[in-house]
């Protein structure tokens, strides 16, 4: 049943990603557009069992667009994950007059939202898919991605200078403990000579010969991405097992990009998808949507219930990786 909205809350959960003001910026100004009250949650589920809740207006969102990090901070809760800690949850929200969510975060906040629907399903619930990693099924992007993306590639771009002045083999690590996108995007832009990622199992004799393979054509330096989530063990382990087996290189080197993908101002592409998916949420949940993610497929906004959007595998592109292996030859 469609229910009356007068009164919105928006929360950032799990880790931050660039771009979510934008999307806070977009929630807050279509609200208000739409005369509604609306209100912050401030540090994720840890805030809403604290009752930190306050209500925004139009200049609480003036001159974020282009922050990295998350107005409202983010936190993992633990106390969420238990019946007494959603309960206090829904008090605090029902004493505030909250009619209806907005979550911007990544698997563990979706998951958190389809648990406390259940549990309250007269609090409608809309997900804004908040990840650098981009790995959640139901939108060809998330924010935050593209971001991410690019400060790795700037990263791989000035390694490149000096693995070319020294002969050296760079392993380069970026994020994604269970996805590849940063790495095989980061792989592509940045003219790696090699890419390991989680959904591909791979070897050292496998990169041994893609290594040689370069030196034939007299490449004295490489730059090797590594996903964190790769299967073959830390991007240490797999530069020792390398030096042992090669002697191509100089020298062998190891750089952890880290969270350095994880700040910095939002790219263009980051500040339009979150405004286009902020917007968006507001207008789904008074069109009474719910449970659902709210993501961009094929450049239209697309809707996927929150059990698909986290447990359903995002298709991997397979030609995009095999397109990698052979632009590295």
């Amino acid at each position: 049943m469609k229910k009356d909205i007068k009164r919105i809350a928006v929360f950032t959960s799990g880790g931050d990603a660039p771009g979510m003001n934008a999307a806070i910026r977009a929630i807050v100004r279509n609200a208000i557009n739409n005369d509604l009250h609306i209100y912050g949650v401030h540090r994720g589920y840890e805030g809403m069992i604290n009752g930190d809740i306050r209500r925004l207006e139009t200049s609480d969102v003036s001159n974020i667009i282009h922050r990295g990090g998350t107005v409202l901070k983010t936190a993992r809760s633990m106390r969420f994950m238990t019946p007494e800690g959603r309960k206090q949850a829904y008090e605090n929200l029902v004493d505030n007059d909250i009619d209806a969510l907005i979550a911007i975060g990544g698997n563990g906040t979706f998951t958190g939202a389809k648990t406390f629907m259940a549990e309250y399903p007269d609090i409608p619930i809309l997900g804004l898919p908040g990840t650098i990693d981009n790995d959640l099924f139901g939108t060809d992007f998330t924010i935050g991605f593209d971001t991410a993306l690019n400060t790795a590639v700037q990263a791989v771009d000035k390694i490149r200078d000096t693995a070319d002045s020294h002969n050296r083999l760079f392993f380069v690590e970026v994020m994604g403990r269970h996805s590849g996108y940063i790495a095989l995007h980061t792989a592509i832009a940045g003219g790696a000579g090699g890419v390991m990622l989680p959904e591909e199992e791979s070897n050292i004799d496998d990169l041994i010969k893609l290594l040689k393979r370069g030196a034939k054509r007299s490449k004295l330096f490489s730059i090797v991405i590594v996903a964190e989530g790769n299967h073959m063990g830390t991007v240490y382990d797999i530069a020792h097992q390398v030096s042992e087996k090669i002697e191509l290189y100089d020298d062998i080197k190891v750089t952890v990009i880290g969270h350095l993908q994880r700040g910095g101002s939002p790219t263009a592409f980051d500040r339009v998808t979150a405004s286009i998916l902020g917007f968006t949420a507001v207008e789904a949940l008074l069109e009474g949507k719910s449970g659902m993610m709210v993501g961009i497929r094929n450049n239209n906004v697309a809707y996927t219930p929150f059990a698909d959007a986290i447990s359903k595998p995002k298709t991997f592109n397979k030609d995009l990786l095999r397109l990698a292996h052979i632009l590295a030859q």
